[in-house]
């Protein structure tokens, strides 16, 4: 469901006011990364130097952060993984795969029992059908197919140069997160930002923390949330306090960090009457370098990178 007057893209920016949160890894990266992204940029680099104040050393820290940031979604593609997505309902364990140019979720596992022989051979049908039928497509519909994902992650990218000056970054100090020595730097909206569209209205609501690892200034864990009400798109759908999201990460194979957990739970009001409530909770592991699917006989495959 898409409220009036957002778009799709909107609501994949702003996933914390998501009515329904799509289970994959691309549709988390949009979201999350595309948040993080054009607020971290904000702050801009500094000349590195040992006599540099806080606020010089927390923009130094992010900038270089943001460029790790770009480089690990650059990669994010080239892995599968498993997902593990729990909400009220249960849970449910995926294979995150990348088939063809874009991502495809293979069901094995409802609540952390793997499935049965007859429901593991109608996923595997499923998943058989999927490669036929991307093998089967003209150049022209995979074109189309692997451009709709890729237009999805690049708009992240493009947030940042429309959506810059969103926060300030200052440094609260320095913590350990299990191996990790790590920056701490609190996030505020900075102030005159003035938002350029309604679904960035809501970064004027929010304020957050960052960890980052001193050694390789990767992000391990990212926290935000929402403390005044924000109304978006009129008076269609208002969030409220409370809401929040929770992001951390893990390094996986030459210098690349990907998700490892993503948590948000978000309080909404639509029409500034209905309550609608998001709670999920999504684990990422087990991520190995993604099988190269070949194209099928005389047809040629384009998969793209940012």
């Amino acid at each position: 469901m898409i409220l009036a007057g957002l778009s799709r893209r909107d609501l994949a920016l702003l996933g914390i006011f998501h009515l329904r949160f799509c289970r994959s890894r691309l549709f988390f990266s949009l979201t999350l990364v595309s948040f993080l992204l054009l607020t971290s940029i904000g702050t801009p680099a500094r000349t590195s130097s040992t006599d540099a104040d806080p606020q010089d050393q927390a923009s130094q820290i992010v900038e270089r952060s943001v460029e790790n940031l770009k480089k690990d979604w650059a990669a994010e593609p080239d892995f599968d993984c498993s997902e593990r997505d729990k909400g009220k309902k249960g849970t449910k364990t995926y294979q995150d795969i990348m088939l063809y140019g874009s991502q495809y979720q293979k069901l094995i596992a409802v609540d952390g029992k793997p499935l049965g022989a007859r429901e593991q051979a109608e996923q595997e049908q499923k998943f058989q059908a999927a490669i036929s039928r991307r093998r089967a497509e003209s150049d022209a519909q995979r074109r189309d197919r692997i451009a709709k994902y890729e237009a999805e992650r690049k708009h992240a990218t493009e947030l940042i140069l429309e959506l810059g000056k969103a926060f300030s970054f200052a440094m609260a100090g320095t913590e350990k997160i299990g191996d990790h020595d790590v920056y701490v730097l609190n996030a505020e909206p900075r102030k005159g930002y003035k938002p350029s569209s309604m679904s960035t209205r809501a970064l004027t609501g929010m304020h957050g923390k960052l960890w980052i690892e001193r050694a390789s200034l990767q992000w391990v864990k990212v926290e935000v949330e929402v403390f005044h009400s924000v109304s978006i798109s009129g008076f269609i759908a208002r969030v409220e306090p409370g809401t929040r999201f929770q992001l951390e990460q893990a390094p996986v194979s030459g210098g690349i960090w990907l998700p490892s957990h993503f948590a948000v739970k978000s309080h909404s009001k639509i029409m500034l009457v209905f309550n609608r409530d998001t709670d999920e909770d999504e684990t990422y592991f087990d991520y190995h370098p993604a099988k190269q699917y070949e194209p099928a006989a005389g047809k040629s495959q384009s998969q793209h990178r940012n």
